[in-house]
């Protein structure tokens, strides 16, 4: 099975991978599981108990799970005092449970000298999400912890596509308009085509989504075998806008995947929020696209999988290359986490 870098690689064209899907337990489980979009939920159900048997829930009898992040945006910019001050106390609690997490993370070895953490997923993706981040970067400085935290520069959404160009060498895109990447969530399953713009950078500086498209799995009772196959033809649909509007795809497919990744491209474990069961030794993702897309123009197909948080992560290896040691969080769905060393040129 033709791969460019070794699946759920350690050492990859820019950075070393020091650790990701770090998995700490305290009393209460994994530790992680309490700076997640579900804990942010469970906080805002918290606060809003009281209010609710007194009648002055701003938002009614309506399910924390329905509330989309607009929602709270603008309770945030344009309720009443109340309904802001309860978004601002769920954010409060948030916040310190992710100072907690992160602290957490930096006991750990392969933590240890981070310099800066950048936060992403979709949870960032609102007012909300950064001003959690923001306060955390508060307390964090005000405990006497050196470390920065930025949020992450491309969308979310993007993102999570634009890092996979990352995980190849640098000569196999020399040449190619774009890439064709696939980003796997507990919730959403995204394919998109990234262009590439070496002429502008060489270091994908400049790297874009030209087109995605997007399946929300959460939303419907599938199983694995039919994701995976709306997945491939989400791809399939992309390679004929590709083709007609002459954009020269490098014949290679990047992933972000959910999980630890083996070096054969099986998923060890961490897919537990995936429809199905994806870490079945029977099944392999990688093999199963090559399967379904074997060639890509007139090269045969090559795919790279790694962890989702890990392709994420990347997507900023431009704008974090001046840091040596430095981390990457993604809030959604559970908390993604990984830890990088910038490679220094041989």
């Amino acid at each position: 099975m033709p791969v460019i870098t070794e699946h759920g690689a350690k050492t990859l064209p820019s950075v070393e991978v020091d650790s990701y899907n770090l998995e700490i337990r305290d009393e209460d489980g994994f530790v992680g599981d309490r700076a997640s979009r579900g804990a942010f939920n469970a906080i805002m159900d918290e606060w809003r108990e009281p209010l609710r048997k007194l009648g002055a829930d701003p938002l009614g009898d309506e399910a924390i799970e329905d509330v989309s992040k607009k929602t709270l945006d603008a309770l945030l910019a344009d309720g009443d005092h109340e309904a802001a001050g309860l978004v601002h106390s769920a954010v409060e609690a948030f916040a310190q449970e992710l100072t907690h997490v992160i602290h957490r993370f930096l006991k750990s070895a392969s933590w240890r000298g981070t310099e800066a953490i950048v936060v992403g997923g979709g949870f960032r993706q609102s007012r909300v999400g950064e001003l959690a981040v923001g306060r955390t970067a508060v307390l964090l400085k005000s405990a006497g912890t050196d470390v920065e935290l930025h949020l992450i520069k491309n969308h979310p959404d993007e993102a999570g596509l634009i890092g996979a160009a990352h995980l190849m060498p640098s000569w196999t895109l020399e040449g190619f308009d774009g890439i064709l990447a696939v980003d796997i969530g507990g919730t959403n399953i995204r394919t998109g085509l990234v262009e590439l713009n070496l002429k502008k950078s060489s270091k994908l500086e400049k790297a874009e989504v030209w087109k995605s498209e997007l399946w929300r799995h959460g939303d419907e009772k599938t199983k694995r075998d039919e994701a995976v196959e709306r997945m491939t033809d989400m791809l399939k649909d992309l390679l004929k806008q590709a083709a007609k509007a002459k954009i020269n795809l490098a014949p290679v497919i990047g992933v972000g995947c959910p999980g630890l990744i083996n070096a054969d491209g099986s998923i060890e474990t961490g897919a537990q929020n995936l429809p199905g069961n994806w870490q079945s030794k029977g099944f392999n993702l990688p093999a199963t696209i090559r399967e379904a897309i074997p060639e890509i123009g007139k090269h045969e197909t090559a795919v790279v999988m790694h962890n989702d948080a890990v392709v994420q992560g990347l997507s900023e290896l431009p704008t974090m290359r001046t840091y040596k040691h430095w981390g990457a969080l993604t809030i959604g769905t559970g908390l993604g986490n990984v830890r990088f060393t910038t490679r220094s040129k041989r």
